[in-house]
């Protein structure tokens, strides 16, 4: 066999410049990819964990149920309720932070869980609107609801009673005005505010 035909040696056309060189001539940068695990870079002089962009695995806590996934770190809480748990009473609807329709509590605070990324609320504890009800009895909010016609179309009444219920939580004893601000973060495109403000009225008296 002749040298030049020994195949394990490289021939002149593959020996030349590697990939990497390549890039790097070219005016690429070559970045070291993510791992599927966490990471510790230094970002402004502290230690920061980077994740993905693969799955990696994330541990939801969902109505005092605890949840081991594989997500993206890209999924949004809300995706993770609604796609990966099949827990869908929080609505996707506007997607963006502003309707408020894909309300739910995290430690007890009313948060869009289309603007929290499920990686951000593991240790939290997650509430939807599903857990509200004891058995077959509607939450007082979620009854209120019912008896001032507080709906129509439904989209986002599931938000609403779990905005609600934070408000309460807090405001016990709303004034009118404090009822406008406290669900300001909520829209109806249906228009049942003033159905919305005589439930939680209602609610508030009760309580009372």
């Amino acid at each position: 066999m002749r040298e030049d035909d020994d195949p394990k040696k490289p021939s002149q056309e593959s020996s030349g410049v590697s990939r990497r060189e390549f890039l790097k001539i070219g005016g690429i940068t070559v970045a070291v990819p993510l791992v599927a695990g966490p990471r510790v870079v230094e970002a402004a002089g502290e230690p920061v964990k980077v994740y993905g962009p693969g799955k990696v695995p994330v541990e939801l806590t969902v109505n005092g149920k605890k949840h081991a996934l594989q997500l993206e770190p890209r999924v949004t809480l809300l995706d993770a309720l609604r796609d990966h748990l099949d827990i869908t009473g929080a609505k996707r609807v506007c997607d963006r932070g502003e309707c408020g329709a894909c309300t739910v509590l995290m430690d007890n605070k009313a948060v869009y869980a289309c603007a929290v990324l499920a990686i951000e609320a593991q240790g939290k504890q997650i509430t939807t609107v599903e857990s509200l009800m004891e058995g077959e009895t509607l939450h007082p909010v979620q009854q209120a609801f019912v008896d001032n016609d507080a709906s129509q179309c439904g989209f986002c009444t599931p938000g609403f009673v779990v905005a609600t219920k934070a408000f309460l939580d807090r405001h016990p004893n709303p004034t009118p005005d404090e009822i406008r601000r406290g669900l300001s973060g909520n829209f109806c495109r249906c228009g049942t505010y003033h159905g919305i403000q005589q439930a939680i009225a209602q609610v508030a008296r009760k309580g009372a």
